[in-house]
């Protein structure tokens, strides 16, 4: 087996698992180091050490099967250039937690879609591997969330007395004649979906707050009020069932107005997070059995959409967006000959 992974090539599924991996690692390790360096909470600092550990391995191994395979390793975020120790922290311990939960979230389902696009047994196993690593942060990161009282569960309903089966289409309906009770599996995507949209309003208000290029700024300031909103129409959805809605968390962010990350790292993150917003609310509406709620989430995904490319347009602008490998353009090595 050995003897084929040498001779056969990353295909095009791994290449692209391993490049995003280098990316959103590299720029974990720039949060992570910053974190744990202001990190005051001992228990929070372990497990922001072990996140950091976790990281550091991936980007030693990437590094590795980039070298086998004559590939240039890609740049991504270095603590050099998009790092200042210097700087007083900007979040608070617990909401390092809170963002850690949701990366560690995010991770987990970029691990398992990796797993399942890989076919050479090096890359099968390294990724499955990666989502074991994972799988114990996410167990840490929980407890840790648990023991100190900050751990925003879903909403709980009753238990069913029996099981049942949808007898009528008024079970779809959604925007006339009364509506059916919201569903669990609907409950999750809009809970979860929920908890994704505040890490976002926060880690935007404290980038918003210490950005050097004005431009970004109200990039940063523009997708605060559309997560704000968006926020605002998913908890009115849960208030209207008389469901409670999780916690927010903007007052995590301190005082401090001097930036621990580059323009560069904090514009490439939120527009890597919106990215993984249009997926999630996707699966949202993959499960929503009512048509009203069908709709929001068609809408949620327009609105980041258009978010999304100004953040692109800025990426490109100022030369921040590196470049994921491209397939040969034939028809320009056509008539070069």
């Amino acid at each position: 087996m050995d003897n084929y992974n040498h001779n056969v090539e990353l295909t095009s599924a791994e290449i692209a698992n391993l490049w995003t991996q280098y990316m959103n690692d590299s720029l974990s390790i720039c949060i992570l180091t910053h974190s744990i360096e202001k990190a005051k909470d001992e228990e929070i600092k372990e497990v922001l050490e072990f996140a950091l550990r976790i990281a550091e391995s991936h980007i030693e191994k990437i590094k590795q099967f980039f070298t086998q395979e004559n590939f240039p390793i890609p740049k991504g975020f270095t603590k050099e250039e998009d790092l200042n120790l210097d700087a007083p922290p900007l979040f608070t311990d617990t909401f390092m937690m809170i963002y850690m939960h949701v990366m560690t979230l995010l991770g987990l389902t970029g691990y398992a879609g990796a797993v399942a696009t890989s076919c050479r047994d090096d890359q099968v196993n390294y990724f499955i591997k990666c989502n074991e690593e994972s799988m114990e942060l996410y167990k840490r990161i929980v407890k840790v969330m648990l023991n100190k009282g900050f751990y925003s569960k879903p909403p709980r309903i009753n238990t069913p007395n029996e099981i049942d089966f949808v007898n009528n289409q008024r079970y779809l309906t959604g925007w006339f004649g009364k509506k059916r009770p919201i569903n669990a599996v609907e409950i999750s995507g809009v809970s979860f979906n929920m908890v994704k949209i505040i890490v976002k309003v926060v880690l935007e208000i404290g980038f918003g707050q210490v950005c050097q290029t004005e431009e970004i700024k109200k990039y940063f300031e523009k997708g605060k009020k559309l997560c704000e909103k968006q926020f605002g129409r998913m908890s009115d959805t849960l208030t209207k069932e008389n469901l409670a809605s999780p916690a927010s968390w903007v007052s995590e962010v301190t005082s401090s107005t001097i930036s621990p990350f580059s323009d560069k790292l904090m514009l490439n993150h939120i527009v890597m997070l919106i990215s993984a917003a249009i997926g999630y609310f996707g699966a949202g509406f993959s499960v929503s059995q009512r048509r009203d709620l069908a709709a929001e989430y068609t809408r949620l995904i327009a609105e980041v959409a258009l978010y999304a490319e100004d953040g692109a347009e800025l990426l490109i602008k100022y030369r921040w967006m590196e470049q994921p490998p491209l397939a040969e353009d034939r028809g320009n090595l056509a008539t070069e000959k």
